[in-house]
């Protein structure tokens, strides 16, 4: 199996679970609409919202993310400043999750989806959802 095909490959870049190889998202990563998903992958046709609601359980992937950010941050934080004050570690772990928002909504959304999913091979061994 090569790199590409790798479910953390497929978790990273955000491709479909089901053949690792479509686009979970419309446009890029930094733009006002980084959150636009397709509704079905463009190449094996597989639904990403599977059902109502379905990405609720994505915002416990994006607390735990969060929350590795704060230790992260509290971390490097303790290596460089003598006296952390809690003004500082609201200010830098506020402008680290800020500034990776569209990250961690995208790859929470990516984890959650490829928990439930599974790989069934490449896009052209898989029959098409959209044509039933």
């Amino acid at each position: 199996m090569s790199n590409r095909n790798s479910v953390l490959y497929s978790i990273f870049f955000n491709r479909c679970p089901r053949c690792r190889e479509g686009k979970m998202f419309k446009s890029g990563l930094y733009t006002t609409r980084f959150s636009d998903m397709h509704t079905n992958c463009p190449c094996c046709g597989q639904e990403f919202e599977p059902e109502p609601g379905f990405y609720y359980g994505a915002m416990y992937v994006s607390f735990a993310f969060n929350v590795a950010i704060f230790i992260v941050c509290l971390f490097i934080l303790y290596q460089f400043v003598e006296e952390i004050t809690m003004g500082m570690m609201i200010g830098v772990v506020a402008a680290v999750v800020i500034g990776l928002l569209p990250v961690i909504f995208r790859w929470s959304r990516s984890l959650y989806i490829h928990i439930f999913v599974r790989y069934e091979g490449p896009c052209s061994e898989i029959p098409n959802k959209l044509h039933r």
